[in-house]
């Protein structure tokens, strides 16, 4: 029962701040170190410094409200945001505090009423229970000037950003001028030269082919790889989880502090080394999705600097619970361009792959010269069909942008569009028309968007203007949280 009073105080602002500053974290970062500065503290604001333990402790608490485990608390991305939420509510209560910004005591009194638990204190007469309020309060583990503060300040908050966040665009007219821009349909026809249809065309030389292999030698390069030797340490479904423990223990310590072997601790746990050749930094392809060997940490460890250069064993790793590895680099292979004779076939196809495509467009170029001189002809072109931005049928990106952007004052037109990779396609557009009758559900949509699109870049200016006058200062970047940083 005493949720929303404890959760009450941040859920407005929290849910105004999701849906209009939702690109309001991705500022400018080029920070730098004071000698006299903490290494923990990663961002100041009006001199006071936000925390790495305080992100910390709130990612953890965030994380366990929504029913996260702990690895999510601890994920770089997860904390990333909520170090942006904390600079964000930093600088609004900055910008609250500047501008002096006060509620009425009828005001709060009217917001207070909108609370179950405290309208619920109203007597049949009108008047309030002072007493109950108290209590009930008290219940939460708070005063009465404790959560009328925060409720103000909440409140001013809110206040803040609705007014910095109303934008109001000049007229009706102009939604209606975008929204038009969206429905004008355009009569198009396309004529495609696609690389496939050359291919057969395409017949390169033995000396292009020897041409373009030493020219993109790097191309055919095999990746850096190793050779491995590795141990698993399972725990027994009927092994007593103390018992476990202690040989897990006894598994790191040997594997760590032997590090120029795993003998000692296969011959000590009684393992067998296992061995695995040609480890790329992406893991090794076919191998079972249990197999250590897919787990990441155990990939990043073998490519460390003391694992390649050393020939050390890697720390001990836990990859999933009971089971423990640990593993070494035998030989490293280093990145080595394949002779061509290894890759004739691959060159080959490369190379004809670009021929087609040179030919394609060398034959979409020499009809859009034809083209362009009597666009009026529709020879070759297929079937038309009428496409605007709100139903572009198949054109889609860079088509779609060329094919509108043609002036509607000089049609018929041409237009040449290269589709990387694939080819060319021509477009003839024929005619421009406004449909009979607009959409209304639709119109409604796109004026709301334009009116939060106008808010929100209203909102971050409006921001931005506060970070500045609130000096915020990048200290430290958020590093990757180490292992049970969030746990406390």
């Amino acid at each position: 029962m005493l949720d929303s009073i404890r959760q009450h105080r941040r859920f407005m602002m929290f849910f105004v701040m999701l849906l209009i500053v939702p690109s309001f974290v991705f500022f400018g970062v080029s920070g730098y170190t004071d000698f006299f500065e903490q290494e923990t503290d990663l961002i100041k604001v009006n001199g006071k410094a936000i925390t790495a333990q305080e992100v910390d402790n709130s990612a953890k608490r965030q994380s366990e409200r929504v029913g996260a485990n702990s690895q999510i608390a601890q994920s770089l991305p997860f904390r990333q945001a909520v170090l942006d939420e904390l600079l964000q509510q930093r600088l609004l209560a900055f910008a609250v505090n500047k501008l002096q910004l006060r509620i009425s005591d009828q005001a709060l009194t009217k917001n207070l009423a909108t609370i179950p638990e405290i309208k619920a204190l109203y007597k049949p007469d009108g008047s309030f229970d002072n007493t109950r309020y108290r209590q009930l309060l008290a219940n939460a583990g708070m005063t009465i000037e404790q959560f009328e503060g925060g409720q103000r300040f909440d409140l001013m908050i809110q206040q803040f950003v609705t007014s910095a966040a109303r934008t109001e665009l000049p007229a009706p007219k102009i939604a209606n001028i975008i929204s038009a821009l969206y429905e004008s349909e355009r009569q198009v026809q396309s004529i495609q030269f696609t690389a496939a249809e050359f291919v057969s065309k395409a017949n390169p030389t033995e000396a292009e082919l020897q041409d373009f292999y030493k020219a993109n030698s790097r191309l055919f390069e095999t990746p850096e790889r190793i050779d491995i030797e590795f141990l698993v340490l399972r725990a027994d479904p009927k092994e007593d989880a103390k018992a476990f423990g202690e040989k897990a223990d006894q598994f790191a310590n040997l594997t760590y502090d032997q590090s120029d072997s795993l003998k000692p601790a296969a011959d000590k746990l009684k393992l067998s080394i296992q061995s695995v050749k040609g480890v790329s930094r992406g893991g090794k392809a076919g191998l079972p999705a249990d197999h250590p060997l897919n787990n990441q940490k155990v990939i990043q460890a073998l490519f460390g600097d003391d694992a390649l250069k050393n020939k050390r064993n890697i720390e001990a790793v836990q990859i999933t619970p009971g089971v423990f590895v640990s593993a070494r680099v035998t030989q490293l292979l280093p990145a080595e361009v394949l002779p061509y004779s290894a890759v004739a076939s691959e060159v080959k196809r490369q190379v004809t792959v670009r021929s087609a495509e040179k030919l394609a467009s060398a034959a979409a170029a020499e009809r859009f010269i034809a083209a362009e001189k009597n666009p009026s002809s529709a020879a070759g072109f297929a079937a038309p069909i009428w496409v605007s931005r709100n139903k572009p049928a198949n054109l889609v990106g860079p088509a779609l942008d060329a094919v509108m952007a043609v002036d509607p004052g000089k049609l018929p037109a041409v237009i040449s569009v290269t589709n990387a990779g694939s080819g060319t396609t021509l477009y003839r557009i024929e005619q421009v028309r406004q449909p009979p009758a607009a959409d209304a559900k639709v119109r409604q949509a796109q004026s709301q968007q334009i009116q939060a699109l106008a808010a929100q870049a209203e909102f971050v200016g409006f921001m931005s203007f506060w970070r500045n006058e609130a000096n915020v200062k990048v200290i430290n970047p958020l590093k990757q949280a180490s292992a049970g940083s969030a746990g406390g």
